[in-house]
């Protein structure tokens, strides 16, 4: 919508009345066109629901899309719900019939339907679907309940979605090759011994603000053959000395991204608890600043310690506002967002863990490491691993001499892939691994010296 007011208020329209049609549907295609322009196929998601009006200007251009690009190069696949009535015990098509007709009445023509529900669809159901909403039978998918998501590729492949694809929109392709990804899922529903990381944050009810970042730590788990069990801790709750006896069990300490001031002592005192006693850590954005502050006060002996975003009149800004962005209050146009490329130190757990010297990683904060107290920090034991190439920005803090500890200024869960887990979560679990090990073998030998006493 900004983009056609902008073009209004430059006379792009000549005086003309802006309307939805041909307006708004012309800027949802370009918008379409550019995103697929170096891909072969662009898989273009339209969310809601059908006969909606916040969707009825995005169906249209699609719509239009079909006509002009044709059909060999559109595809319409139709979302649908076939629900499990308990009181019958049995599936019901009367959703998708209705959700298709409703397609139908606006011009769009489903392709393939992918049913969702509780239980697979047995095949007389799917002829009667195909019948009544005019899709070829092999077009109508089951799209049943799964324990992981990652086991709904392997459903799909199953009943030759990707052949189905291929053949609608005319395209050659090589065999489907799967065995690395049935491998990932085996491992998944079959994983090795547990290992407990306990992610400290604030917005715990809602495990799904952290869905990246859980799906991430499954990653690294999976790099390692191991079943990683999240403990999601609120961070309000935690006060020093009593959290040590809560965070004890764990393995590794995570503590994510965030924005306020609500939380932020529970996760220094996490913080604290981990560089005391040795615990692997990752702190992510605003993990990394809790860690840098929590460093600062209790290892520099800045009392006062904090950013500017939770105390502005504090005497010691460890981390403060974008130094371009000083003075501005409003939160919006405020973050650095995208891609950066950051160097890394020889001798880091960074470094070790990509195994290169340049990386480029995603951000998404407005509060940065403010290199005037560099000196003091890195003079007591923080160590400055990862900058920009300009070094204007501090992207990664670590503690030497510590199993693995380290912050970053970025979001790595952005880039992390069940069969390419990210190198940080990769080393974070692998690092949480050796230390349970450790602590293993701690305990067992302080039994045995004990029975032999």
């Amino acid at each position: 919508y900004e983009r056609i007011i902008s073009k209004e208020r430059r006379g792009d329209y000549l005086g003309k009345t802006v309307q939805v049609i041909p307006h708004v549907t012309n800027e949802i295609k370009a918008f379409a066109r550019k995103a697929s322009a170096d891909v072969d196929v662009s898989i273009i998601e339209i969310g809601g629901t059908v006969g909606d009006i916040e969707s009825l200007p995005f169906l249209e251009a699609i719509r239009q899309m079909r006509k002009e690009e044709g059909r060999s190069n559109t595809l319409y696949v139709h979302v649908t719900l076939v629900p499990w009535i308990a009181a019958a015990q049995e599936l019901k098509t009367k959703p998708t019939q209705h959700s298709v007709k409703e397609l139908r009445a606006i011009g769009i023509q489903p392709d393939v339907l992918v049913c969702r529900s509780e239980k697979p669809i047995a095949p007389e159901l799917k002829e009667k679907i195909a019948l009544f909403c005019d899709v070829d039978g092999d077009a109508v998918i089951t799209a049943p309940d799964v324990k992981s998501v990652y086991e709904v590729p392997l459903v799909f492949a199953a009943q030759s979605v990707d052949a189905i694809v291929l053949r609608l929109l005319r395209l050659e392709a090589p065999e489907r090759d799967l065995t690395q990804w049935t491998g990932m899922v085996q491992r998944l529903r079959h994983p090795g011994e547990p290992v407990r990381i306990g992610l400290v944050g604030k917005y715990v009810e809602y495990e799904d603000s952290y869905k990246s970042l859980k799906e991430a730590l499954l990653h690294g788990g999976l790099a390692h053959n191991a079943k990683v069990e999240i403990e999601w801790i609120e961070a309000e709750d935690l006060e020093w000395p009593g959290c040590c006896a809560k965070l004890e069990p764990f393995d590794g300490i995570l503590v994510p991204g965030g924005f306020g001031k609500r939380g932020i002592e529970g996760m220094i005192h996490a913080i604290r608890f981990a560089r005391e006693r040795k615990v692997p850590y990752f702190g992510i954005c605003l993990g990394m600043q809790t860690m840098v502050i929590e460093f600062a006060r209790n290892v520099c002996g800045l009392e006062r310690a904090d950013s500017t975003e939770f105390d502005p009149a504090t005497p010691d800004r460890v981390i403060y506002k974008l130094r371009e962005l000083k003075g501005v209050d409003e939160l919006g146009g405020t973050m650095r967002l995208g891609a950066y490329p950051c160097r890394l130190a020889e001798g880091s757990f960074a470094r070790a863990a990509y195994g290169a010297g340049e990386i480029s990683e995603r951000h998404r904060h407005r509060y940065e490491f403010n290199r005037d107290y560099e000196e003091i920090l890195t003079r007591h034991g923080l160590r400055i691993t990862g900058q920009t190439p300009d070094g204007t920005y501090v992207e990664i803090c670590e503690i030497p001499g510590h199993p693995w500890f380290l912050g970053c200024q970025f979001h790595p869960e952005f880039k992390s892939k069940p069969l390419e887990p990210h190198p940080l979560f990769r080393a974070f679990i692998g690092a949480a691994i050796e230390y349970r090990k450790r602590r293993r073998a701690a305990l067992e030998t302080s039994s045995e010296y004990s029975h032999a006493g």
